[in-house]
């Protein structure tokens, strides 16, 4: 019975509506009974999907909106205000109708995401080109993906090159160049090419699944207002039944104390913060940026101090071998192959680095490290061969007992001052040589955090693994306010620990992996998504997809944006309730016309809450207070 009512609620309302209009015209006619009749008819109609709300919600133990509405109508009912009871019922449901319409379409952008799901696959199996389901696919499947298709699982490049609109997954439309080897994402598609690739992520497991998940969870999940909210029409609904009694009791009049009781419903009220939450976060998701949830965006709002790491976060985190200087009586070849062994074991990147040096040199991998013994934050040590290696940072080599001659000294230094991240690499207990590592600013990271500072960040810290002199090259070319260098993950927390001890609300932006415990330990963590891994997703409060700082720019202004939506909804929301309250009492505003109000109110929120879908950041120019972000370090 209740799912049928729920299934047919758009036609009662439109029914309701057509029989108020059927009555109209009865009175136009002077037919006064069936018109009272028809009156009646659209009460119960209209009245009975309010009447089946308010009681699943007193079953709950909740005190709706809709209670107070069906009470209202009852009375109305009761003293044989037909035209207001009828008027009432139709209006509310009418809203509810306009309510849910809007709210859909502040949810567009997750709907929107869900349309992009490739719902077929192109595979080769047993030597046959079939298409199958996408549910189908299996790991380690060959997938065959022409111009104009769209990816269906996320896997890996084994043969073609293609440009792909990665638009599903990071926000931004510019085609990307991916060839062998690269890595592709599911519902991205091929502007032009033509790849096969080999199933490694399928079915849920898929980045944009886990998009999907984690946008439709932050739209569920409530802000601190929006619990509030809750909270409050729990109170506030039974206060106003009390309300209506005492001016009942005080005036003996019926007809006000209904006309209190409608106009009282905190409808705007109700509505205004979930729909502001929800266009934020859906604006968030088309932009290539994850917000997970309403309370996320309240402590994003009130971010005064950024923490960055600098690899990856501030540079671009595609680091290339740039110099192997070589001591002794090795050679640059030799050396490359042994560092490389022992580092394919690393998750690092400067380790994997070294190894895609080896790669693109065509070296032989075949012999497998042994007893590897990995310092966070500072190298490895691995025996490869009949040779132990040593391969890492100053630290490294002074745990092991290491010296470090003056003139390698000399070396290091001038190629970190010129830059470079200078990794040292010790073959039986003597430095062999060492592996000099460069990587690039990110072009946006300048006008980001100018942006950023002027939206109210008052402070703004790089904390880094890496040498000093990189280290003030980055913060020098990007005018940050600190740094700190040469820093061990457990530093990295302590630091952010002291930001917070000194009353500022931090966020701290990291890769997700090594910065993992300071992300978590900030009030809002942000990872650079790296296409979507999955520990930058499970970690962070914010996951930037396509890695530009420009959209943790507009992460920030977007979570202003929609705090002060809310403020805006509610204050509105309350004024409104206030000046119909005070319209009732004083005889001005009557219960049809006072539902009319309410009803407009409420889309007037709502209306207000979808500006924030085409909430964009504004691009600001790169001025005289701002260096150039070019260097190479």
């Amino acid at each position: 019975m209740f799912a049928f009512i729920h299934k047919h609620k758009k036609t009662m309302t439109f029914g309701a509506g057509f029989l108020l209009m059927l009555a109209l015209a009865l009175n136009s006619g002077g037919f006064h009974e069936l018109r009272q009749l028809t009156l009646i008819l659209a009460t119960v109609i209209a009245g009975i999907p309010i009447a089946i709300k308010a009681f699943q919600a007193l079953r709950m133990k909740a005190f709706s909106i809709e209670l107070l509405v069906t009470i209202a109508v009852i009375g109305a009912l009761f003293i044989g205000e037909y035209v207001e009871s009828a008027v009432v019922t139709f209006l509310f449901l009418f809203g509810d109708y306009l309510e849910a319409r809007t709210l859909e379409k502040t949810r567009s952008s997750l709907k929107g995401l869900v349309d992009m799901a490739p719902q077929e696959a192109n595979i080769i199996r047993n030597g046959v080109n079939v298409t199958v389901p996408v549910e189908e696919v299996a790991k380690g499947d060959h997938v065959i993906i022409r111009t104009g298709g769209k990816v269906p699982v996320d896997g890996k490049i084994l043969t073609g090159h293609a440009l792909l609109n990665e638009a599903a997954i990071t926000g931004e439309s510019v085609p990307a160049s991916k060839k062998i080897g690269d890595k592709v994402f599911s519902s991205t598609v091929i502007d032009t090419g033509y790849i096969e690739i080999i199933a490694e992520k399928v079915g849920d497991d898929t980045t944009f699944a886990k998009i999907i998940e984690l946008v439709e969870e932050a739209q569920e999940s409530k802000s601190k207002t929006e619990k509030f909210l809750n909270k409050f029409a729990n109170i506030y609904t039974p206060a106003v039944v009390l309300l209506s009694i005492v001016v009942y009791i005080l005036t003996r009049d019926l007809h006000l104390a209904i006309t209190f009781l409608v106009i009282a419903c905190p409808g705007a009220l109700i509505i205004g913060a979930p729909v502001s939450s929800v266009a934020g976060i859906g604006n968030g998701a088309k932009n290539g940026v994850l917000v997970k949830g309403g309370e996320v965006m309240d402590r994003f709002s009130k971010v005064d101090a950024l923490v960055f790491d600098k690899t990856g976060t501030l540079t671009k985190g595609k680091p290339e071998v740039t110099e192997i200087k070589v001591f002794h009586s090795y050679n640059e070849q030799e050396l490359l192959q042994w560092v490389a062994q022992a580092e394919m074991v690393s998750e690092h990147h400067l380790g994997q680095t070294i190894v895609k040096e080896a790669k693109a040199r065509n070296m032989d991998f075949g012999q497998e490290p042994e007893n590897v013994e990995v310092t966070k934050g500072n190298g490895l040590v691995a025996k490869v061969g009949e040779r132990v290696l040593a391969i890492g940072n100053r630290k490294l080599m002074k745990a092991k007992n290491i010296s470090i001659p003056a003139e390698t000294e000399s070396y290091a230094v001038g190629r970190e001052k010129s830059g470079n991240t200078a990794i040292f690499a010790a073959v039986d207990g003597k430095v062999a040589g060492i592996f000099s590592i460069a990587d690039q600013i990110r072009e946006d990271a300048a006008p980001a955090l100018a942006q950023m500072r002027k939206n109210g960040v008052k402070k703004i810290v790089m904390l880094t693994g890496d040498n000093q002199h990189t280290a003030e090259l980055v913060a020098t070319a990007l005018g940050l306010d600190e740094f700190h260098a040469e820093l061990l993950p457990e530093d990295k927390v302590a630091f952010v620990n002291q930001l917070k001890k000194q009353g500022y609300v931090v966020a701290m932006a990291g890769d997700g992996v090594n910065d993992a415990p300071a992300i978590a330990t900030a009030d809002i963590g942000l990872a650079m998504g790296e296409g979507g891994t999955d520990i930058s997703m499970e970690t962070a409060d914010v996951v930037l997809m396509a890695d530009k700082l420009m959209q943790f720019s507009h992460a920030y202004s977007l979570s202003k944006a929609t705090i002060r939506n809310m403020k805006q909804n509610t204050f509105f929301a309350v004024g409104i309730v206030a000046v119909l309250l005070a319209g009732v009492l004083t005889g001005s505003i009557h219960l049809a016309s006072g539902m009319f109000i309410h009803e407009a109110s409420v889309l007037i929120v709502i209306l207000n809450a979808m500006r924030l879908m085409g909430f964009n950041y504004k691009k600001i120019k790169t001025g005289k207070y701002l260096k150039p972000a070019n260097a190479g370090i």
